[in-house]
């Protein structure tokens, strides 16, 4: 799972950028992973969702069957 995370890494960012500094390229990564790999970004494990709106999903239907139950 991890080697597929830096393979998209290196072909998302590293190889389509040039940095004049390690820390243009800490901020570049730190970025890519945190706004976009994390909250953006369609995954396939999760069925080709966000995984923000894998979770909203996920939560919402939480949410539901608890309602269910206690009714």
């Amino acid at each position: 799972m991890i080697e597929s995370f830096w393979a998209t890494l290196k072909k998302e960012l590293i190889y389509q950028c040039h940095f004049k500094t390690r820390d243009e390229a800490r901020l570049a990564i730190f970025e890519y992973i945190e706004v976009y790999y994390n909250r953006e970004r369609l995954h396939s494990s999760l069925l080709y969702q966000t995984p923000t709106g894998f979770e909203l999903k996920l939560e919402t239907q939480t949410d539901t069957s608890l309602i269910q139950r206690a009714a």
